[in-house]
């Protein structure tokens, strides 16, 4: 239940009990003086606040009804607040206090049938409110038991959680095995070839193609991504950042793409999911100009604010306003993942020519 809901129905209980009380005094059989009228109202109005300080309302309610009987004898059923405030305080596991608190009121009336008001014409009263044993008996058993049910439905959404952690565990487990044995052998094999071309072109004293170098370059890289995202897949902390940054831009200026890095404010250590979202933004950025962009620079721009983290990659390729990119699955997982760390990004091209990727990320 919503807080605004909880609160609503507190106040709706409030109103109730207040107006029943209200009811109930306006034909009460004895007079009912202005002191028992507002220690009644009192205790009837803090029932309102029993769920966010229970034990203070319960000692409040307790304390209102006790002085009502000594102040006057009402003839009414004016425990009921108290009755509310004692079930609401074992609720929440106050179990002490509360029957300390239940006790005490029930005490407190014999001490004021023997002691303080014998021979009063009030006596018999007294000693029917001591039968409110029952009620006071009920409100603990009904309190206790509230508690035990929603610990019981705590736990159960706790398990249920746990099985879908498990479940989620054992599909992350079974995706990495299938990536495992089919792309990282693939690119082993592509990685493997390339390595050989390159030796024999080298043996023979030719030139080596750059192509060739990117492509062994890249099968490399791929390989070390892929096992990286199989560790993470299988709960093993993700190690590519920031610090790895320069390696990605060289490899990206390896395929003959001018990239020019800058870096402004105070550079300092970020949040490691801050720190791998950034490295795949740039990474993802650098990916997309190298496919589509037919760029002849790029700009790579980071800027550390004490709570703001911008990154920033333009580039001066073949997008235009006019015609508007279909955004792919990986500007698509950028803006999730940057969405998941409360931040924000936008995607679009210049109006110059060219496009521009610009992400804010909140730094903690």
């Amino acid at each position: 239940m919503s807080s605004y809901r909880q609160w609503a129905v507190d106040v709706g209980v409030a109103l109730a009990v207040t107006a029943l009380l209200v009811a109930l005094i306006e034909t009460a059989p004895t007079y009912v003086s202005v002191t028992t009228y507002t220690l009644v109202l009192s205790s009837s109005v803090a029932v309102a606040l029993r769920r966010r300080f229970p034990v203070a309302v319960l000692l409040f309610c307790l304390t209102c009804t006790v002085n009502v009987y000594i102040v006057d004898r009402p003839g009414i059923p004016v425990e009921l607040p108290l009755l509310c405030a004692l079930f609401s305080a074992m609720r929440y596991g106050h179990r002490l206090i509360g029957v300390t608190c239940g006790v005490t009121y029930l005490l407190s009336m014999v001490v004021m049938n023997v002691f303080i008001l014998p021979g009063h014409p009030a006596r018999e009263e007294i000693q029917d409110r001591i039968m409110l044993l029952g009620w006071f008996v009920a409100a603990m058993i009904l309190g206790e038991a509230a508690r035990l049910r929603e610990k019981r439905a705590a736990d159960q959404a706790r398990n249920h959680e746990e099985v879908l952690r498990r479940q989620a565990g054992e599909e992350r487990l079974r995706i990495a095995r299938e990536l495992h044995d089919s792309l990282t052998h693939s690119i082993s094999v592509i990685k493997l070839h390339a390595g050989v071309a390159v030796h024999l072109a080298q043996k023979r004293g030719e030139e080596v193609p750059e192509s060739l170098l990117a492509i062994q370059e890249a099968s490399g890289d791929a390989v070390r991504e892929l096992r990286a995202t199989l560790g993470a897949l299988r709960g093993a902390p993700e190690d590519n950042g920031l610090d790895r940054l320069t390696d990605l831009i060289e490899r990206a200026r390896g395929t003959g793409l001018p990239v020019r890095l800058t870096i402004t404010g105070k550079q300092r250590r970020l949040p490691a999911e801050i720190d791998r979202a950034a490295y795949r933004i740039v990474q993802e950025a650098l990916t997309n100009v190298t496919r589509h962009a037919e760029a002849g620079s790029v700009d790579v721009h980071l800027g550390f604010d004490p709570r703001l983290l911008t990154v920033r990659i333009e580039d001066d390729g073949k997008a235009t306003p006019a015609a508007q990119p279909v955004p792919g699955v990986g500007l698509i997982g950028m803006r999730e993942r940057i969405t998941a760390l409360g931040g924000s990004m936008s995607a679009r091209p210049r109006e110059n020519g060219g496009f521009l990727v610009r992400a804010e990320l909140p730094v903690r």
